[in-house]
Formats: C-alpha cells, sequence, structure tokens
C-alpha cells in the first residue's frame, strides 16, 4: 500500500482487508452509491474496482499465495466520500460490448440531482417503465423540450442490457402531475437528496431555495405572500403544486392564494412561466 493512501482514506485502517500477492484489497460497502471504477486512482497505480468488477477472494490460492482476510468481513465500512461518483455526466452500468455506453451531454436541470441518479442507473425489468415515466416527466419540468426529453428518454432506454420496446416507450412518454421531493422518494428508493440544491432537509436551506433567494424582501410581503413563499420553501421544496394544493394546506381561500401568486410573479420571486 502506498505510504499516503491512508491520510487519503483513513477508512482503509479500518474495514475489511485481504492480503494479496503484492499487497492489499481493501472493501467497501457501496450502499446504493455511484462508484466509478478506475486503474488510476488518485493518479497512482492503485486499481478501484465497483459494479461489474471482480477480484481474487479469499480463501483462493494463486501461485502459491492464500488469500486471507486480515480484518473480517463483518467490518466493512461505508465507502469513502471521496470515491462517491460525483460527475454529472454520468453513464449506465450496461458495458458488455452489445451497448453503447450512455452520455448526455447537457441538459436543464443537472441541479436537481434525482435526474443524473436516475440516467447512471442500469435499471432493471420491473422497473424500467416507472423510473423513464419519472424521468421524463422530470426533463419536462426541468424546461427541457418534449423532443429533446424523449432524445434523452431513448438514449437511456438503448444503453439498458434490457430495454423496453418500442410501443412499451410510448405508453412512457405522457404527462403526469409535476413530481416533487417527496414522491420522487416515495417511488424511487434509491435517490439520495443528500447533494441536491433543491432539497430542504435537517432544516438546511439551499442556495437556490425560494426563502434563501427572496429573505431580503421577505419583511416587504403581505402575510398572505409570505406564508405561500414559506410553504413553497418547506413543506413544497422542488414541486409545484397547484393553487388548490397550497390553499388546503395554508388554510387560505383559493382566489386569496391566486391573487397573492400574480404579486409574487410580478415581483420575480415566483417564475414567470408557473401558474399560467
Amino acid at each position: 500500500m502506498l505510504p499516503e493512501l491512508e491520510d487519503l482514506l483513513p477508512e482503509t485502517k479500518e474495514t475489511t482487508r485481504v492480503r494479496t500477492r503484492r499487497g492489499f484489497h481493501y472493501y467497501f460497502s457501496l450502499n446504493g452509491e455511484q462508484v466509478k471504477s478506475t486503474n488510476n486512482l488518485f493518479g497512482k497505480r492503485l486499481e478501484l474496482k465497483s459494479n461489474g468488477n471482480y477480484v481474487v477472494a479469499p480463501p483462493s490460492t494463486i501461485k502459491a499465495h492464500r488469500y486471507i482476510y486480515e480484518i473480517s468481513l463483518s467490518e466493512m465500512m461505508p465507502i469513502p466520500k471521496l470515491l462517491i461518483k460525483k460527475e454529472e455526466k454520468l453513464v449506465s452500468c450496461a458495458e458488455d460490448g452489445k451497448h453503447n455506453t450512455f452520455k448526455i451531454t447537457k441538459y436543464h436541470g443537472k441541479k436537481a440531482d434525482c435526474i443524473p441518479q436516475i440516467l447512471s442507473r442500469d435499471l432493471q425489468i420491473g422497473e424500467r417503465d416507472n423510473n423513464l415515466f419519472i424521468l421524463y416527466n422530470l426533463l419536462l419540468q426541468n424546461k427541457n423540450t418534449e423532443e429533446y426529453s424523449k432524445k434523452i428518454v431513448f438514449g437511456k432506454n438503448r444503453s439498458l442490457l434490457n430495454p423496453l420496446t418500442e410501443q412499451d416507450l410510448e405508453k412512457v412518454f405522457r404527462k403526469a402531475y409535476n413530481y416533487g421531493c417527496n414522491s420522487i422518494r416515495d417511488k424511487l428508493v434509491y435517490i439520495k437528496c443528500d447533494n441536491c440544491e433543491y432539497k430542504f432537509e435537517d432544516g438546511k436551506l439551499k442556495a437556490s431555495n425560494i426563502l434563501i433567494r427572496n429573505i431580503r424582501i421577505l419583511p416587504e410581503l403581505t402575510s398572505a405572500q409570505r406564508g405561500i413563499v414559506c410553504l413553497l420553501g418547506t413543506v413544497f421544496e422542488g414541486e409545484y403544486p397547484s393553487i388548490n394544493k397550497i390553499a388546503e394546506t395554508a388554510n387560505m381561500n383559493s382566489n386569496t392564494v391566486k391573487n397573492a401568486i400574480k404579486v409574487l410573479k410580478e415581483m420575480l420571486v415566483i417564475d414567470n412561466s408557473l401558474y399560467n
């Protein structure tokens, strides 16, 4: 092991470790995280193997050397954050020589982290329809055109080991009520919101949050206007609820909500493309 590796990844001191013929293998649990394999980790001659790769494991014997655990499997630690894939250009795991690696060069909504998470997942039979349907609608919500959204979904589908048929794929291209953070987490259990700029979690408001963006003018708003902004920044963070839904949640008259939203749009607190 390179001496500096323990400084970069102190977890290597405690996680599952196997002695090999030339050094050590360190094991970490992925816990659903995306990790990219490489033969040049940190620019060194270090291999990092993730999904779709394999290593020689105990109690195998190669050239008279027996692989043994120096730290047991029960001590395996979660993958270090330093190794978790953060790229926006994510690829499918389907790279068996028969499928093209899936890459999307650009799309609106890069700050909505659920979109690249769906794009990076190698969707299996039983989850393709729902994931592609939600992906299509999220792309539309993030101001991609229908044509371009379909192009992304077609590309993602083609990259899968078991893609949907054209007939089944056509069923995906139907619009639904705007998907918000809560409904996405309920339907797609692998989605993690920790890195998303639109997520209100554990009392932390990100820079893109409507409350943070407009905090200076909040005192200038009426109580109804402030109440709506607070709801959009907390309860409905990342969502586009209907006027009736806002009125019901805030216990306001729908006309009061409608008039307040009209003023908020004029003040550029709410996007003009919403609630037309």
